[in-house]
Formats: C-alpha cells, sequence, structure tokens
C-alpha cells in the first residue's frame, strides 16, 4: 500500500525551493546591475581611451602617413572607430597589398600593413622611383642611387615594363639581388630583348618572356664559368657564353668592316659621277 504524503508535509520543502529560486534569481539581476554599471563606468573612464597605435610593417610610406590616413588617435575611445572603415581608408593606395586592424586590451591599437614589394626602379629625369610587384610605380622619387634593387633604364613601354616586372617578381631573391640594372637592347627582330648588368661582374642578355625562367639557373651557370674571365652570358635563344675580350673585339671588327663598305660605297659613287 503506497503511503501518501500530506499537503501539510510538502509546504516546508516547497517554501525552501521557491526561496532557492528567487535567490537565484536575485542574485543574477545584482550580477547584470554591476555589469552593466562597469561598462558604463569603464566607457566614462579614462581606461576606455587609446594610449598607444603602433604601426607595422611601414616601408614605403612613414607610420606618420598610416596614423593620419587612420584617423585614429591617442586619447580617442577604443570604441569610437569602426575595424572594417580603417581598413578600406588604408587600402586605397596602390601599394598597399592588405591591412589589419587589432584592438589589443586594454588601450593598445596595432595597425599591421602589408605593402607591395619592391622588385625594381625606374630612372627617369635623374630621380628613380620604386616599381612594385603588382605592376603599379610608387610616385615617391628617390634622388640617391638606389642599391637595393636593379634600376630600369631606356624602358619606357609600360606594356613591358609590367612584363619585366611579373617576370622578377618570379625570380629566386638571392637572383633578384644579383641584378644591378636592366637596359632596353631591342632591336627590329627582337623589341623584347634586355641587357642586364649583374652585380658580380657579368653581362646578361635576355627576353623578358622568358626572363625568370632562364635567370634562376644563374648561379649554377656562373659556378661553370667561374674560372673564365668575366664575359656575356647570352639567354635570348639557348644558353652561351662569351668573354668581354672577344665579345666586344668582335664588335669593334664589325665596325671597322661596316666603315670599310661605307668607304667603298662613296669611291664607286664618285668613279660613276666622273
Amino acid at each position: 500500500m503506497e503511503k501518501v504524503i500530506d499537503i501539510e508535509d510538502r509546504i516546508p520543502t516547497l517554501k525552501k525551493r521557491r526561496k532557492k529560486r528567487t535567490n537565484r534569481k536575485f542574485i543574477v539581476l545584482i550580477l547584470l546591475f554591476f555589469l552593466v554599471l562597469s561598462v558604463l563606468l569603464y566607457f566614462q573612464s579614462p581606461y576606455s581611451d587609446i594610449k598607444t597605435i603602433d604601426v607595422k610593417g611601414a616601408h614605403l610610406a612613414n607610420e606618420d602617413y598610416y596614423l593620419q590616413g587612420s584617423k585614429i588617435v591617442e586619447g580617442q575611445s577604443m570604441w569610437g572607430f569602426k575595424v572594417k572603415d580603417v581598413e578600406q581608408a588604408l587600402l586605397k593606395d596602390e601599394w598597399v597589398k592588405d591591412v589589419q586592424v587589432k584592438r589589443n586590451w586594454l588601450r593598445k591599437v596595432t595597425i599591421e600593413v602589408e605593402e607591395w614589394k619592391k622588385v625594381a626602379y625606374l630612372a627617369e629625369n635623374s630621380t628613380y622611383y620604386p616599381l612594385l610587384e603588382n605592376g603599379k610605380r610608387y610616385e615617391q622619387a628617390d634622388d640617391s642611387i638606389p642599391i637595393d634593387a636593379p634600376v630600369f633604364i631606356g624602358i619606357t613601354s609600360e606594356k613591358k615594363i609590367n612584363k619585366l616586372v611579373e617576370q622578377l617578381s618570379f625570380l629566386k631573391p638571392e637572383v633578384l639581388a644579383l641584378i644591378s640594372q636592366i637596359n632596353s637592347n631591342e632591336s627590329k627582330t627582337n623589341p623584347n630583348a634586355i641587357k642586364l648588368y649583374m652585380n658580380d661582374g657579368y653581362e646578361v642578355r635576355a627576353i623578358i618572356s622568358t626572363l625568370a625562367e632562364k635567370l634562376n639557373y644563374y648561379p649554377s651557370m656562373v659556378a661553370q664559368i667561374q674560372h673564365l674571365e668575366k664575359g656575356i652570358i647570352d639567354l635570348e635563344v639557348g644558353s652561351s657564353f662569351k668573354p668581354y675580350n672577344k665579345a666586344y673585339n668582335q664588335v669593334e671588327l664589325d665596325m671597322e668592316e661596316d666603315a670599310e663598305l661605307t668607304e667603298q660605297e662613296v669611291t664607286e659613287d664618285e668613279q660613276q659621277e666622273l
């Protein structure tokens, strides 16, 4: 036979449960009240103001440029700006590849800038303009002679410049660092021919479209001919080497032959007139 519990016996238990439930609600409300109060006090206090702004990755443009572009200033509220708006404002420059803005607790903001890599310089009017791997020219001119990237001389076609910059971006860093200067070497038969002067004393003749493919093997080529005198490495068609002595003596001989032929033509014309 089941035992019947009188309702009066259950009242104390029900009261205790109700009291516990009420206490929990009260504690939750108190915690929420203090949380909201803490947030309000935080926003009203100096602890919500920016104390430090750290800019990382600034090489082409200086840190002050990016600070001004972000429109974030020390003393401003940590929550007084939208991260996406700041990032979009800094991405407007063609030399900026990516931007990340971070709030670092408690009072620090970090702006991480990734600029497009500089691969060359364009010589123009006695100044040097950095050329970036995205094909754009950084308009801030440098009057000093650059030593950290090759210089383009006599290459004026924007199409050729973009193709050449693209090829340079495919080069191994150690090979790119060996290039001092790139000159146009175009002719009627080969408008995309170029001439490269290397920091180790060699001269390279190449075609823009196959430059990276062939020049990446440059260290192994030099290793095979380093016991010889310096000279010209021709990569236009295949791969060949000719010492400067033979190469430029041949040029002089060709010029002398052309001069002799011209003199003969003049003499024959004079005889015909007589």
